[in-house]
């Protein structure tokens, strides 16, 4: 991004470093930058130390404190070291005297956008160190995860396709990332795509890039996600959700390693490891023709399954200890370990959400510091969210016999439900058991979709607008529920 208020300096500048294929946004006033950069977040900021009616050092300022990692660029003709002190101190990284010297100019951005990468690379193999050091959470004392974890290690040093199944928050990523971590490629790109949460029409061009011309608005080149995960991984994530059409050419890619861009006139050849994961059951979207028959058989080389939290519940006071530490310091809390009461309803509990779910509570309880509302907010969870999962096995809320000073002395829901039920009219009857199956249906979407409201919608056949509404009624009538069961 430019800030200049000389508009002839700016519009050579732009222009120059446009035909070096830079995306290049301009400003001319401190207040028009601000707002600029919240859109655009550029990389590199080039600011005029001369721009009059700016105050420079606060825009500096601002720019820093909004993004600390940016790079910025001062010019300025003659600066004064008073100013030059003042603007290092800010966050300035360098200084490029006028009139302005193209080469020269090209050679500090370039060293200044290096060494942004640098720092990203060494933030992220920091994050692979966490990941890893994260990893044997996963693997408690369940003999189920243990075989996945056997398959992993067998797997892992391949160039093997790898499909990874199992419920929405299990923790697909994270074993995707272990078979990252453990292959001979973790020195290269890990490249994440979330199928599901970029639309279709754009998903081929995030995948494959385009070239100048491909369409509207495209006046340069991009690459796409094969190209910057070349010599690495790419993780497809919910790959059920894929366009059947797109699926033909990733099966290209998989069979011969080569694509074309869009707009291309030539086939790229490219060394990518695909890693695949879904919640769903792609044999029976092969058999709704929804997905590519030939297509799931090169993706299905190897399958890992993960079994849901559910299965493995002695894994559940491991996760309860790790979770608790890490959000404990994370927060900067010290509340007590949970009791063997408020554990023993865990374990009882059917986790329809996973990992996932049991991880948010532990930051809500960190947070909160209130195990009675933790212990309220399972029992208020009804069996019909995940007794239509297969193999589900789902707690019965009526087995559950929670102590008195956690809920109260009044009478339990369930009484107070039946004592209702026995005045109640057929239709009032009727429109209850209606709202229980709907909320049922949005809640086991919702957890199928990993909470993406817009592809919820669109399942469950409504308007985005009416999906919303339905979720804000369902939160009003849980934060009812709660208050009931608050003691008096």
């Amino acid at each position: 991004m430019i800030v200049d208020d000389d508009r002839v300096q700016s519009t050579f500048l732009s222009a120059h470093l446009t035909r070096r294929t830079y995306d290049v946004s301009s400003a001319s006033t401190g207040d028009e930058a601000i707002r600029m950069f919240r859109v655009f977040d550029p990389a590199l900021v080039l600011l005029d130390a001369d721009a009059r009616g700016m105050d420079v050092m606060e825009t500096l300022e601002r720019i820093k404190q909004m993004k600390p990692d940016v790079s910025v660029m001062m010019t300025a003709s003659g600066a004064p070291p008073e100013m030059i002190f003042r603007a290092s101190k800010l966050g300035a990284d360098d200084f490029v005297s006028k009139p302005i010297d193209l080469p020269s100019l090209d050679q500090r951005m370039t060293r200044l956008l290096d060494g942004q990468r640098l720092n990203t690379e060494v933030t992220h193999l920091r994050d692979q160190v966490r990941r890893q050091a994260d990893f044997s959470t996963l693997f408690g004392t369940s003999p189920k995860m243990e075989d996945v974890k056997n398959i992993i290690e067998q797997v892992a040093d391949t160039n093997a396709t790898v499909l990874i199944l199992g419920e929405s928050g299990t923790g697909k990523e994270v074993v995707a990332r272990m078979v990252f971590s453990h292959s001979l490629r973790r020195d290269k790109p890990f490249v994440k795509v979330n199928c599901a949460a970029i639309p279709n029409e754009l998903l081929e061009s995030e995948l494959f890039g385009y070239e100048p011309g491909a369409f509207t608005g495209a006046n340069r080149q991009k690459l796409g996600k094969f190209d910057l995960a070349h010599g690495g991984t790419l993780f497809l994530d919910e790959i059920s959700e894929m366009h059947p059409a797109l699926q033909a050419k990733l099966l290209h890619v998989l069979q011969d390693g080569e694509f074309s861009r869009l707009g291309g006139k030539r086939d790229i050849a490219v060394d990518v490891r695909v890693l695949a994961a879904t919640n769903k059951q792609l044999d029976r979207a092969v058999e709704e023709g929804t997905f590519r028959e030939d297509l799931f058989y090169r993706l299905n080389v190897v399958t890992i399954h993960i079994p849901p939290l559910r299965e493995r519940q002695e894994e559940i006071p491991i996760f309860l200890d790790f979770l608790l530490r890490k959000y404990s310091e994370y927060y900067g809390k010290q509340p007590p370990p949970f009791t063997e009461y408020a554990v023993n309803r865990m374990l009882q509990y059917s986790w329809p959400g996973n990992i996932r779910e049991l991880e948010n509570l532990v930051k809500r309880y960190v947070i909160v510091g209130n195990e009675s509302q933790i212990v309220r907010e399972l029992a208020s969870h009804k069996p019909n969210s995940t007794s239509d999962r297969p193999g589900s096995s789902a707690w019965d809320s009526k087995s559950l016999t929670v102590p008195s000073h956690l809920l109260g002395d009044g009478p339990s829901p369930e009484a107070t439900d039946q004592s209702e039920s026995n005045s109640l009219s057929l239709l009032e009857i009727g429109r209850r058991a209606a709202m229980a199956a709907e909320r049922g249906a949005i809640e086991r979407v919702l957890n199928e979709t990993r909470w993406n409201r817009r592809q919820a919608a669109k399942i469950l056949k409504v308007s985005y607008k009416a999906l919303l509404n339905k979720l804000k009624l369902m939160e009003e009538q849980d934060q009812a529920l709660k208050g009931d069961l608050l003691p008096k």
